[in-house]
């Protein structure tokens, strides 16, 4: 359309002088139409658009006059110019007649062609700059619609804020996406819109009369947002501000994304690496624990490595059992089955009994270590080490308290042992924390261990108890026992609801000559010891079976009592307004606990580092 050549009509009933106007107006880009008649003239009209019409005044049946105001009178041709062109001598009178009908000109003939050309390329060239102005209205309404459509369809809410901060456009992406119609909206100043929080506003405004007050900016914002059904949630507001120029003010275009949903995501992954560190450092510290007591105890390098082993391939099967239930509770069955190898001792020799019984995660790992050390002891001297003897494990189970007893029958003559090894100990001490009770018969037909485990809180009637019992079987030789704490020796309550790692703890704390407590399995029974015992210093794990150690930490800072943490977590895990303890990375060294100690230790004002 815009390379069209533009089109003038010309009116006269005389045909030479449409010869003479088709010979004088030869301009490029322009086509001379040339009608006879005023109905002829209005036929063409209505097919074309004309630039320009020439008509002749004196004409039969509708004359120059006749026909500028029927054109006058219809809307398509209400705006073409009119130049009229007569014969006549002519007064003033009939001028005004001639204007009055709509011309822009009058022209006497004989035509000056000169001047009728000049006159003629005016126009042609103001047609011209119409039709530019036309192309770009289209142009403009067309890409105006198309970034309303852009707006309108965005997965974002878009909106427009003015310099007198007020919204001034609102889409129906931000009324689908924040729930507002847009009748409700426009024209509110953004301190009275519904959607920003009360509290929030100030900051909001603060940030947009930033934007409005520079040079044109873009930047991201995070403010929180109210929903049409008051849901609160958490909005990036990515904001474009423009100066204002001319008539137009400054403005800033917003596009809002809800982020509640990735922010909570994200939350949630953070907890969850945290808390897969967390177990992971848990699991080395433990395994650790096994290495540095079972060195502790070993008679050679061959038979620490043999205990060693065997007692992390216990861990690796437990932990492939709970893996294979995405660690949900594991199968009592299934766990002594897999601990004891069912498939490489008679069934004759190795009887089971109990009904079905699944045990959490945490105290299938802690069980599994026992009836390790149980069925090692009975391949190594008891009952299973020769071809005749036989092993019995009953469990039962009441209310939410499970039972159960090993008995070793037809082995080697059994006697109570002189000292106790780290088996022992591991049998013993690896369920206190739990609650569980665990004593050893030594009767001479053979050994017999029973065992009370509650397998929830309301089911322990008291604090974990552990009975003293001495060493099952002759194990490795132990080192001599280290001095006894001196009556003014520093008490240390270890919170821990590991127990080979709370072992490990206090062991170390009791080389360095301090006199350890504990272990506290449980918030409430820190708490507990912390009133009761007061101790001098603490050291406290990042979590206890899923409970978070605020309280404690808390309960220690009002006493002033120095504690430092003992964790698998990053600091950012720590509890709120603690994170500038002193904290002791799992898994540790031993030099590195007894340097913790002395660090709090000064800091109580007990020792000098």
């Amino acid at each position: 359309m815009l390379n069209e050549p533009l089109k003038i009509l010309a009116v006269d009933d005389i045909r030479d002088n449409l010869l003479v106007l088709e010979a004088a107006l030869d301009q490029p880009g322009v086509e001379l139409v040339t009608v006879s008649s005023g109905f002829e003239a209005l036929e063409a009209m209505l097919r074309d658009d004309f630039a320009l019409a020439l008509l002749d005044v004196m004409m039969p049946e509708m004359d120059g006059f006749e026909l500028a105001e029927l054109m006058r009178g219809t809307e398509r041709t209400r705006a073409v110019p009119i130049i009229f062109l007569t014969a006549l001598a002519t007064d003033e009178r009939r001028k005004f007649l001639g204007y009055e009908a709509g011309a822009v000109d009058y022209l006497l003939k004989p035509l000056d062609m000169v001047e009728l050309n000049s006159k003629v390329a005016v126009f042609v060239e103001l047609a011209r700059q119409r039709r530019e102005i036309a192309r770009q209205r289209d142009e403009l309404g067309l890409a105006l619609g198309r970034l309303r459509a852009h707006g309108d369809n965005s997965p974002l809410a878009v909106l427009e804020i003015d310099a007198n901060l007020r919204i001034v456009s609102w889409y129906r992406s931000a009324e689908r996406e924040i729930g507002f119609a847009a009748q409700d909206i426009l024209g509110l100043k953004v301190e009275d819109a519904p959607f920003l929080p009360v509290a929030d506003r100030p900051r909001f405004l603060d940030g947009m009369r930033a934007l409005l007050g520079g040079e044109d900016r873009r930047e991201k914002q995070d403010h929180r947002f109210v929903r049409a059904d008051g849901a609160l949630r958490e909005g990036e507001w990515y904001c474009s501000s423009l100066v204002g120029t001319g008539s137009r003010g400054a403005s800033v275009m917003i596009e809002l994304i809800d982020v509640t949903e990735r922010l909570r995501a994200e939350e949630t992954q953070r907890l969850l690496i945290g808390e897969l560190n967390h177990r992971v450092k848990n699991t080395l510290a433990t395994v650790q624990a096994i290495a540095s007591q079972g060195f502790r105890h070993a008679r050679s390098p061959e038979g620490f490595h043999q205990s060693f082993t065997g007692r992390l391939q216990s861990l690796a099967r437990a932990h492939s059992l709970l893996s294979a239930t995405t660690w949900e509770p594991a199968s009592l069955r299934r766990l002594i089955a897999d601990q004891v190898a069912i498939g490489a001792v008679g069934e004759d020799r190795l009887k089971l009994s109990g009904p079905d019984v699944d045990l959490p995660p945490e105290l299938a790992l802690r069980f599994s270590l026992i009836i390790h050390e149980l069925a090692t002891n009975a391949h190594k001297y008891g009952a299973l080490s020769n071809e005749a003897g036989t092993v019995t494990l009953d469990w039962s189970l009441k209310g939410q308290v499970l039972s159960l007893a090993w008995s070793e029958h037809g082995g080697p003559p059994v006697s109570v042992p002189e000292r106790r090894g780290f088996g022992s100990t591991l049998i013993e001490n690896s369920m206190a924390g739990d609650g569980a009770r665990i004593s050893a018969e030594y009767a001479p037909e053979g050994v017999r261990w029973q065992l009370v485990l509650p397998l929830s809180d309301a089911a322990a009637e008291a604090p974990a108890t552990v009975e003293e019992s001495p060493r099952s079987q002759p194990d490795p030789a132990a080192p001599p026992a280290e001095a006894a704490p001196s009556p003014r020796a520093l008490r240390v309550l270890v919170v821990e609801d590991e127990p080979l790692v709370a072992m490990e703890l206090m062991m170390e704390i009791e080389d360095w000559g301090a006199s350890p407590l504990g272990p506290a399995t449980s918030c409430d029974q820190a708490i507990h010891m912390i009133r009761d015992t007061v101790p001098d210093l603490a050291l406290l794990d990042g979590n206890l079976n899923g409970e978070r150690i605020d309280a404690v930490a808390d309960e220690l800072a009002a006493r002033d009592i120095p504690f430092a943490f003992v964790s698998g977590y990053d600091r950012q895990h720590l509890p709120s307004g603690h994170s500038h303890r002193p904290m002791l990375g799992k898994p540790f060294l031993g030099t590195e606990v007894c340097a913790m100690v002395r660090r709090l230790a000064a800091e109580a004002g007990a020792v000098t580092p």
